[in-house]
Formats: structure tokens, sequence, C-alpha cells
């Protein structure tokens, strides 16, 4: 039997989802704030209760490596990591954008005669994290960030309805403003990795658990707190 771990913190929610032969047989998920390191590992635990298994028992561990939250992404890696060492098995990892992508095709969110989905993770103000999928999921150009503005994405919404999916996808609703435009406001989850997952895993597409990075985008910037201490 095969069993995967599956472990999405790169948003604002924080999910878990056990796969086995193809399928999701567990899943948690919260969206309270800031809360994913106390949450991941209990999250894990629980799902690997509720099938009365291990993290041995499991053949891998795949992560959301980004691009998304710099907390998010290392609490998700930090915990895929720990597992893949206690329990000696290989780490996998899979592009958000992708489980967006998957999220919409799996969840029947594209409308009638859909072309493209693209998938946005919010980078504040008017930016994003993105890139263009076709219908079917398969990326179509790199991912990059975007600042999005009412030229945005023409040349494919001239082609007929794209879907805008993320938590970065209603902020851009005011400027897009193609009648081909649709917007699904919403945080990729764990129970979506499962098709990517799988195929990373039967490729044998196996990341070093010792020196696997997060996909950030950008490096992060520290800012210094204006409020005093003392």
């Amino acid at each position: 039997m095969e069993r995967i771990i599956l472990i999405e913190t790169a948003t604002a929610l924080c999910s878990a989802a056990l796969a086995e032969d193809g399928k999701i047989v567990a899943y948690r998920e919260s969206s309270e704030p800031r809360a994913h390191a106390s949450l991941t590992a209990v999250f894990i635990k629980a799902i690997l209760d509720e099938r009365n298994i291990g993290a041995k028992d499991c053949d891998a561990v795949c992560v959301s490596m980004g691009p998304g939250s710099y907390t998010g992404l290392r609490v998700g890696v930090s915990t895929a990591k720990g597992l893949c060492f206690g329990a000696g098995i290989p780490l996998l990892a899979v592009g958000t954008l992708d489980i967006l992508a998957r999220q919409a095709i799996e969840e029947g969110m594209l409308p009638d005669g859909c072309r493209y989905i693209v998938p946005m993770i919010d980078a504040r103000r008017m930016e994003v994290y993105t890139a263009v999928f076709s219908a079917e999921g398969k990326q179509l150009t790199d991912t990059a960030p975007v600042v999005v503005n009412g030229d945005s994405f023409a040349d494919i919404l001239k082609d007929g309805p794209v879907l805008f999916i993320g938590d970065g996808a209603e902020k851009c609703r005011s400027v897009i403003t193609s009648p081909n435009a649709c917007f699904r406001q919403c945080c990729p989850k764990a129970s979506a990795m499962l098709v990517p997952a799988t195929g990373e895993y039967k490729e044998k597409r196996f990341k070093d658990v010792a020196y696997f990075e997060p996909f950030y985008l950008k490096e992060f910037v520290a800012t210094v707190s204006r409020k005093k201490l003392f």
C-alpha cells in the first residue's frame, strides 16, 4: 500500500492529509491565524492515529514548497523534514500554484469553456505570485511575481473564460474587468496535493532532506518593529 503524508502551509490555511493508494483517507485543516507552528504536527499525528499507523508506515512526505508565506513555508518544510529524518522516508515537494490548479479542477470550479487557470498567491498590494496553467492543469508559463493592472492577462482573456484562483484572486477583480475573467478566492488545501504528489513519488523525484529549501520566489526581508519594548 502506497502512503504519502501531505502538508500544505503556504497561505493562511493550515492543512494536512494522508493519501493511501491514490485516495485521500484522512484530512485536517484550520484557518486559525498564526497557528501553523502549533497545529501542523498535531494534524499529522491526528491523521496517522486515525489510520492506526505511524510515520514509519508511510512511503513519503510531500510538502507544498511555495511560493507563499515565508513563515508558513518554513513551518511546513521543517515539519516535513523532521518526519523524513525520524521515519527514514523520502521527501517530496510540489508547487503551491500546481496545488491550486489541481484544486480548481477537482472541485469543479472551472467555468464552461474555460481555457486557462491562473492561480494567484497574494504578495500584498496589487502584486501576486502567479503562472498560467491549461484547463487540464499543465503549467504553461514560469512562476513569477506580477503587479496586476488592467492589461494583465489580456492575451489569454481574449481566447475565452479564464479562472483566477487563490488568496490573491479577489483583489484583482477591480482591475481585471474582462467578461471572460472568473474569480475564486480560496487557499490551497493538502487534499488537492494528491495527484501531483503521487506523480512525483512514481517518478522518484525525491528532494535532499538536508538541503531542500522552500521556493520563496523573493528573498525574505526582515523589518524592525516600531513598537517600544521598554
